[in-house]
């Protein structure tokens, strides 16, 4: 597939019963517009907004995952988001006309299919990805873990481990999405044979019937419990296999109870919002450790998005230009000339530097016990490095000046103090059109963000 992204090229539809409410719910694929990512729409309930597929939504992760925006939810959202990501579809709206998604076979199989019917639309954008720069762990008390380790595909490993001898300890992979509706697709949910008793004793399975969960026999089973189950699914006959499962399914997979868990963490894991190319390594995971991961890697994303704006100071290497080379550029002079070098320049950005001493004049009347630099010297520094920005864009720069029309939206987040160097970085936020130039400016001490602004300038033949 393409690197762009992807939605489907037409309509499709699937119906079936919600597995806890037992209601008959249908759901209604559409292709949805680039960067929109995957949208739920609960078209039974008037005037209510949708619901993104993302984890800032999640409410409740018991026994599948639920996500609500306002009064709208939608629950056992996992393996419809499994199949769009096995599918590798960015972006879809899905119209639901009940409370939670049909369990069908209990796989992602039956979305897949449907999915797949739809076909795919290549989308006039480039798909956006979550990357990781280093790894990436989380563990509970009870001893799930989840690992995510930077790689330049998405690839899933996991093992599963109930303490049981019936199941045992599992383990599948998932080394390409390709292989997605082959290997891990069809493969279904699970229950023990003890959950289901509680279960279906407290009303939560009432669209189960034996024909969409393997069930794990993990204990001894009297003819009573045999007749309960015979009575509660409607069955003539029920009985327990020599591999200790009920009779109700024949397994696709030996080990398809870790497959199926690994249908549930890719499932979850879509809900960070982006494509991953991560591995990820997960031990006996959950959805509420699914998704408590999802949350911390939205969170890495955020803070390397942070991080990759930060310009990187080098102070020995040569710069760009010099004090001596911007005041050929500026008309600016000591003591009011507030940059000392210019690190990088192109025709959209610029990174300069001002080093903080005590020897700066206005320390000797702003407040000179406690002496900070003032806010709109800042501001001011930052504009100078904007104005050389600027004036690189003409070939003549002597003979111009840049004034500065309007600055909006000006934060100062840290105090500015001797000892400090102030690293500005300033981008263009669109073409210069008639000599107006419109920028926003950061500046920083380290890594820290100690001012930002919105910039607007124009460049004046003027000066003599």
């Amino acid at each position: 597939m393409s690197l762009n992204q992807h939605t489907i090229a037409q309509s499709g539809k699937i119906s079936g019963s919600g597995l806890h409410t037992g209601a008959e719910v249908s759901l209604h694929f559409k292709a949805a517009p680039v960067n929109s990512g995957v949208v739920f729409k609960r078209i039974d309930l008037d005037g209510q907004p949708e619901i993104p597929a993302h984890v800032a939504y999640v409410t409740t992760t018991d026994r599948g995952t639920t996500l609500q925006n306002g009064p709208a939810a939608v629950s056992t959202v996992e393996h419809v988001l499994a199949a769009l990501t096995g599918l590798e579809i960015d972006n879809c709206l899905i119209e639901v006309d009940g409370p939670e998604m049909p369990i069908m076979d209990g796989s992602s199989l039956p979305f897949v299919e449907v999915l797949e019917s739809c076909g795919h639309q290549e989308q006039e954008a480039p798909r956006k990805y979550l990357e990781l720069k280093q790894s990436l762990r989380f563990k509970d008390e009870d001893g799930i873990e989840l690992i995510a380790i930077p790689s330049d595909h998405y690839e899933v490993s996991v093992m599963v481990d109930y303490g049981t001898q019936v199941l045992g300890t599992q383990s599948a992979q998932l080394e390409k999405l390709a292989d997605f509706k082959t290997e891990i697709a069809a493969c279904r949910t699970f229950s023990f044979l003890h959950e289901l008793e509680f279960l279906l004793d407290n009303g939560l399975i009432k669209g189960g019937d034996l024909n969409n969960a393997i069930v794990y026999v993990d204990q001894e089973v009297s003819e009573e419990k045999l007749d309960k189950l015979k009575a509660a699914f409607n069955k003539e006959k029920v009985s327990v296999k020599s591999n200790g499962i009920l009779d109700n399914l024949d397994l696709h997979y030996p080990n398809e109870a870790a497959r199926h868990k690994l249908l549930d963490v890719i499932g979850d894991l879509r809900l960070v919002g982006l494509p991953i190319k991560a591995k990820i390594i997960a031990t006996k995971p959950g959805h509420k450790a699914n998704t408590s991961f999802a949350k911390l890697l939205v969170q890495k994303m955020k803070e390397q998005m942070q991080s990759a704006d930060i310009p990187q100071y080098d102070p020995n290497a040569k710069p760009v230009h010099n004090v001596t080379e911007i005041m050929g550029i500026l008309p600016h002079r000591p003591p009011f000339l507030l940059v000392d070098k210019v690190m990088e320049i192109s025709t959209e950005h610029v990174v300069a530097v001002k080093s903080v001493t005590m020897n700066e004049p206005f320390f000797e009347g702003h407040f000179p016990g406690a002496p900070v630099m003032p806010g709109v010297l800042q501001v001011e520094a930052m504009a100078q490095a904007g104005g050389i920005l600027a004036l690189s864009t003409v070939p003549d720069p002597e003979n111009y000046l840049t004034y500065f029309l309007k600055i909006d939206n000006v934060r100062f987040k840290k105090q500015v103090v001797p000892g400090d160097t102030l690293i500005f970085k300033l981008v263009m936020n669109e073409p210069i059109r008639r000599g107006i130039v419109k920028m926003t400016g950061k500046a920083y001490v380290g890594t820290s963000l100690v001012c930002e602004a919105d910039m607007m300038a124009q460049i004046v033949k003027e000066r003599k």
